[in-house]
């Protein structure tokens, strides 16, 4: 499974218009019927960070170089998709692949696009999307279960996987999602989930998508989706898809201005793509120099020497020591020999474990 975010919906909520918007780009199609989208649109989409451009009024550098995540535009799923329904098999492949789910969630009325269940219901819509990523699931661990019986007539390890397999398939029976079983850190749901990669054991991120006229503020249906996702404790973010992928023909500063006029302060994009690297585990090192100021992206918890591979293979292999300086002493010293002079540069080792926004250089052995 790769570290991507999949763009999940029912068909015609703006899920490729968000994708567009996402890459700067219109390659993704976008239509007034279901399934205009068929095999995942995928793009590497860069991560907004304003540290970065601190970083650059300091060193000067000839260029920037942003962190990066992955998008991908899965076409809409339906009622009946994990029976087939729509391609539905196809598709529910694809959320498998995704480490994160981001629901986009029609929130705004509009008689020229077709809505397939014939009203706006923002909460009937999530409901029948997690209904059948959960009934997905009770697929998938009926078949595993086919073997872990088996199993348990010989295996006394096995039968203590039975036991916590056939309390998560009565949970999921109850169309209760994966993510919500009670034994959801025992280590057998861990090795399960691992191998089966429940669909409904993945962190969600919901997208209300609004009109224009409410983009600065919370229509009725925008608001159900936000006290559902504060319920659940899950990432929630407002935007008009439409509007971002407009955006993208503007240059920055008339983006933030008309953006602006319409009385937001900021993109709802940016929120989404910070919020989807954030839900995957991932944050940002840099390395300042003249030539290249530059994000790197690492898992949380990476170490020096892991977080050196990310460059190259051999700065891990031959790794010495990180010669580091947190983010806010770099700035407030003005760069490398300021940090320096007040002691704030550190010189680490093997165990040093990366913090978010370090300044590191790298010793090794060639």
């Amino acid at each position: 499974m790769g570290l991507s975010v999949g763009i999940v919906g029912l068909p015609n909520v703006g899920k490729s218009s968000l994708f567009n918007a996402l890459t700067k780009s219109t390659n993704a199609q976008s239509a007034n019927y279901p399934f205009c989208t068929i095999d995942p649109n995928k793009a590497i989409v860069d991560v907004p960070d304003a540290r970065l451009k601190a970083l650059a009024d300091i060193v000067k550098p000839e260029r920037i170089q942003h962190s990066s995540v992955e998008f991908v535009d899965i076409a809409g799923l339906i009622k009946g998709a994990s029976a087939g329904e729509g391609l539905g098999n196809q598709f529910l492949a694809h959320v498998k692949e995704c480490a994160v789910i981001l629901h986009v969630v029609r929130c705004f009325e509009d008689d020229d696009i077709t809505h397939v269940s014939g009203e706006v219901n923002p909460l009937s819509d999530i409901e029948t999307i997690e209904v059948e990523l959960i009934l997905a699931d009770i697929q998938t661990l009926q078949k595993r279960l086919e073997r872990l019986v088996k199993l348990a007539k010989s295996n006394k390890e096995a039968q203590a996987s039975l036991e916590i397999a056939n309390a998560l398939l009565a949970h999921l029976n109850e169309l209760k999602p994966a993510s919500s079983f009670k034994d959801r850190e025992h280590p057998v749901f861990l090795a399960l989930n691992q191998e089966l990669r429940f669909l409904s054991a993945k962190e969600v991120i919901f997208v209300a998508n609004v009109d224009e006229a409410h983009v600065s503020g919370l229509n009725a249906h925008a608001l159900k989706v936000q006290a559902l996702a504060q319920e659940r404790g899950a990432g929630f973010v407002v935007l008009c898809a439409k509007l971002e992928e407009e955006l993208v023909g503007m240059d920055e500063n008339e983006a933030l201005e008309f953006l602006q006029s319409l009385g937001v302060e900021s993109s709802g994009l940016d929120q989404v793509i910070s919020l989807g690297f954030k839900a995957l585990g991932l944050m940002s090192y840099f390395t300042a120099g003249v030539k290249e100021v530059r994000a790197w992206t690492i898992v949380k918890g990476s170490s020096a020497p892991t977080a050196a591979g990310v460059i190259h293979k051999d700065f891990e292999k031959g790794f010495i020591k990180a010669e580091t300086i947190a983010y806010e002493d770099f700035i407030a010293y003005g760069g490398e020999a300021g940090a320096k002079a007040k002691g704030a540069l550190r010189v680490e080792g093997k165990d040093y474990i990366v913090q978010d926004g370090d300044v590191m250089h790298f010793r090794f052995n060639v």
